[in-house]
């Protein structure tokens, strides 16, 4: 039986959930429950259900079911940051979490202004979605009201906010940017700069000041301090520029992979210097890339898997109505030594 059109043009009925019943042998209710997610169905029954299903050609209508039970089970993302590995990694966990507990979710993209992330909430709004979680994006208070009003849960990944009503997972980004610091002071460096986060985010704001106490602590500051904006021609650019003079940095702080990247290589490629010999370098995120031996990174480790286990866990509880313990979860960020800093001196 085929569930298109057939070769007169004319469209041939759909199979629908009662033959697939009849071919299983099990009741309507039995099919309904067999595709839905966490419903108690025997695993042989849903076997039977299944390939009756296959060789019917029939797909179940979430989209019918959904406005039976006022729920979507679709949840949305909204990220600003695509090209930046760590977030097409945390989209694969969270499409692979969200799943195990019958969610999909549906990605939109924004800028970082105000007015392209109001408007992939209305989008999200607009299709029914059980939550939203924001990453690498800011909220202002006005789209936070309108989020509530529509009774939508809302979470933050990865990206900081002075709200504290709003429910948000991120790293210990000042802990991780003092410890950048004081590993660099370890090292021996003492002319050290800084290629920062966006400085519109609280995520790169709170690694800056890390890092700046952290050099405090030593009675050191920055050789310089340049906003990245999380943007590779921009890292590259400044850091063309702070190390072409002939008082160059020892060492410099990164403020994520992505931007890290860019500048090993214009330092190496461009400027013609060595890593570690000449300069050290450190970043934040360790994604995937960082281990590659090509870049061989020196990083803060952001755990994307932790980080999106917590968001899942309390997106479910505030969809399930159940207050949440924490609204705000900082997962511990591990310093990961690799081969763009000098070695210790262990002596």
């Amino acid at each position: 039986m085929d569930n298109g059109d057939s070769e007169d043009g004319m469209v041939e009925n759909r199979v629908t959930s009662v033959d697939v019943a009849r071919a299983a042998g099990v009741s309507q209710p039995t099919v309904s429950r067999a595709f839905t997610p966490g419903a108690r169905v025997s695993p042989e029954l849903r076997a039977r259900v299944e390939e009756a299903a296959r060789k019917l050609g029939y797909r179940p209508n979430t989209l019918a079911r959904a406005m039976i039970k006022g729920q979507s089970n679709v949840i949305g993302l909204v990220v600003a940051y695509l090209d930046n590995p760590f977030y097409s990694e945390a989209i694969e966990l969270l499409s692979r979490t969200l799943k195990e507990f019958g969610y999909h979710i549906i990605v939109f993209t924004a800028s970082n202004d105000e007015n392209s992330v109001d408007l992939a909430v209305e989008d999200l709004l607009a299709h029914q979605v059980d939550g939203i979680i924001l990453a690498s994006v800011s909220t202002t208070l006005k789209l936070t009201q309108e989020i509530r009003n529509a009774g939508i849960p809302l979470v933050l990944f990865n990206r900081g906010q002075n709200d504290p009503a709003i429910p948000a997972v991120t790293a210990t980004n000042y802990a991780g940017g003092r410890k950048a610091a004081n590993f660099l002071v370890g090292l021996g460096h003492r002319r050290i700069a800084h290629i920062s986060g966006w400085q519109g985010s609280l995520t790169g704001v709170d690694r800056m000041r890390g890092f700046l106490d952290g050099l405090a602590d030593h009675g050191l500051e920055p050789v310089v301090c340049v906003d990245g904006r999380y943007d590779r021609a921009t890292a590259m650019a400044a850091t063309r520029e702070i190390f072409a003079g002939p008082e160059r940095p020892e060492a410099v702080f990164v403020g994520n992979d992505h931007m890290a990247f860019a500048v090993l290589e214009a330092l190496q490629h461009d400027l013609g210097l060595r890593v570690p010999e000449d300069v050290s370098v450190v970043g934040f995120d360790d994604v995937k890339m960082a281990a590659w031996r090509v870049f061989d990174l020196t990083t803060l480790r952001q755990p994307a898997n932790e980080m999106v286990a917590a968001v899942v866990d309390m997106m479910m509880q505030l969809i399930n109505g159940k207050p949440l313990e924490r609204a705000r979860v900082e997962i511990d960020s591990a310093l990961i030594e690799r081969g763009t800093t000098r070695k210790r001196n262990r002596e």
